[in-house]
């Protein structure tokens, strides 16, 4: 089974920057469609943004359009998450998730394989 890493998560000043990775543990012929979430303390698992296969589609939470960015380089089987401008409420932990098929999706339920999370930190 593939498995998620995530990495890049850290401590921020408000109005910084963090590129976070979620690399595949091998490459598999199967179109997917690759999630990130995020959970808070004591708050539910919530959807941040997501990418087709072909990266041509993407989708993104309200409260991150304009200062995050999802992107993938499929040749390294990585997904990456640009964030910008960040905001002490994006403290969380941070998951990517992989879902078969090539529909975009935006409830944890959709998707099947998730990483083991890193923690982003914003002080203000």
């Amino acid at each position: 089974q593939v498995q998620l890493v995530e990495s890049g998560g850290g401590l921020v000043q408000a109005g910084g920057s963090l590129r976070l990775s979620c690399a595949a543990s091998a490459r598999t012929s199967s179109t997917y469609v690759v999630g990130w979430f995020r959970q808070a303390p004591g708050k539910e698992r919530e959807f941040v943004a997501a990418i087709t296969w072909s990266g041509v589609s993407t989708d993104y939470a309200d409260s991150v359009k304009g200062r995050f960015t999802i992107s993938r380089d499929n040749a390294k089987n990585t997904v990456y998450l640009q964030m910008n401008n960040l905001k002490p409420d994006d403290t969380a932990v941070y998951y990517c998730a992989r879902k078969m098929g090539r529909r975009l999706a935006s409830s944890p339920h959709d998707f099947g394989s998730w990483g083991q999370g890193t923690q982003v930190t914003v002080s203000s």
